[in-house]
């Protein structure tokens, strides 16, 4: 750089570094005949609101906000088992739940507490920075309130008073919320913040029968209304491509939780993993079609409306006869730039109190089946941020109040 050039980017030192690069470009393409025109343009407005350096409420930035650093999550097991995996719902699970019950990175229910998570700090050890505050106790395979108070309140306590154990979040079903569990978590939450994570992945009534997930949408809706009036925090999951949904309607799941008294969202993309229900599906879609998937909206528009798209009725069939048939229903098929697409525009109708927990999901590469561009998650997390700016959308920016 010239010293002219200096002196350009000198006179405007308070300014954003990004702005100093655009005025220098503009001073260097402004050049004619070797003499500098004297005007210098104006740097473009800038828009989009950032936390931190994303333009949406990062669980990491909220971590940093309301424990002064960096905070870790600790997979942990409770050793819980799973209504829908029992008997008591129905048997098998949901369709995409992998037999370590979306708990795969989870250590073993066979060591005690204070041993899983000394394990689980070895396996973050690495990810340690300077700025650490201390740990989450994550309590995250299977349904971990699906148990009797008498076994699970010791078990979450003594996780809860370690002093590395910031908060204890724990991962489980609307329907396993009893009063009495509901009185244990108020007194946990009295030691270490509590957070209830919830997978209701979809509003709509069709996909969560065909998904098998084995509780109506007024259960979760009530479940958040008691945890709410408990005073606990509470963290939604949704899916991203489930069987027979397109764009419009994951957007209409998360529009609806929009205006919920939520604390946090976990947007997860839809992973294949070998040896599911939903991966016998994909497979019988790949015979009947040729290919291992199907466009989930237009090649232009991933957007379009609700209705364009009919899932079958299984809400009547009973467990005996409940089963994927090939044909009936597709698994829609995003690639990761439609992926990054839809995520913008689902952050962006959140508003901003809404944490985000996650936008993207890590599923083993020893199991993934689809989609593989998941699997390569710095890249993930990079084509979102780019769609990010390039769309100049923030969380909030499209939400609009009831």
């Amino acid at each position: 750089m010239s010293g002219q050039s200096r002196a350009i980017l000198q006179m405007f030192p308070a300014l954003p570094a990004e702005w100093l690069r655009y005025f220098y470009r503009s001073y260097v393409s402004s050049r004619k005949d070797g003499a500098a025109v004297q005007m210098v343009q104006p740097a473009p407005e800038v828009h989009q609101k950032l936390w931190g350096d994303k333009p949406y409420n990062s669980i990491d930035f909220h971590m940093k906000q309301r424990f002064g650093g960096k905070v870790m999550r600790l997979s942990l097991s409770s050793g819980c088992s799973c209504p829908n995996r029992d008997g008591k719902v129905s048997t098998g699970g949901c369709i995409f739940c992998s037999e370590g019950g979306s708990g795969d990175f989870a250590e073993s229910a066979q060591l005690d507490v204070h041993e899983q998570i000394e394990a689980a700090k070895k396996r973050v050890s690495r990810k340690l920075s300077s700025n650490f505050a201390g740990y989450i106790a994550y309590f995250q395979s299977f349904t971990n309130t699906y148990g009797p108070v008498e076994r699970l309140e010791p078990l979450f306590t003594t996780a809860a008073m370690r002093e590395d154990i910031l908060a204890v979040s724990i991962a489980t079903r609307p329907d396993c919320l009893p009063d009495d569990i509901l009185q244990m978590l108020v007194r946990l939450n009295k030691i270490k913040p509590v957070m209830i994570e919830l997978g209701l992945q979809t509003i709509h009534e069709s996909t969560a029968a065909y998904i098998n997930r084995g509780y109506a949408l007024d259960v979760f809706d009530d479940a958040v209304k008691r945890l709410k009036r408990a005073g606990l925090e509470v963290i939604v999951h949704v899916i991203i491509g489930l069987p027979g949904e397109n764009a419009a309607m994951t957007e209409a799941t998360v529009s609806y939780l929009s205006h919920m008294d939520i604390d946090g969202i976990k947007l997860q993309l839809l992973h294949v993993l070998k040896g599911t229900e939903l991966c016998r599906l994909y497979e019988a879609q790949a015979q009947r079609d040729g290919c291992l998937c199907k466009k989930a909206s237009g090649k232009d528009a991933p957007f379009e409306s609700e209705d364009q798209y009919e899932i079958p009725d299984h809400s009547a069939a009973s467990e005996q006869t409940r089963s994927i048939q090939p044909g009936s229903i597709f698994i829609p098929y995003y690639s990761l730039e439609e992926y990054a697409e839809i995520i913008v525009r689902l952050v962006s109708i959140l508003p901003e109190r809404i944490v985000i927990h996650r936008i993207t999901g890590d599923a083993p590469k020893k199991l993934l089946v689809s989609p593989m561009w998941s699997a390569d998650k710095k890249r993930v997390l990079n084509t979102i941020s780019a769609a990010f700016r390039k769309s100049g959308h923030y969380q909030g920016d499209a939400f609009h109040e009831q």
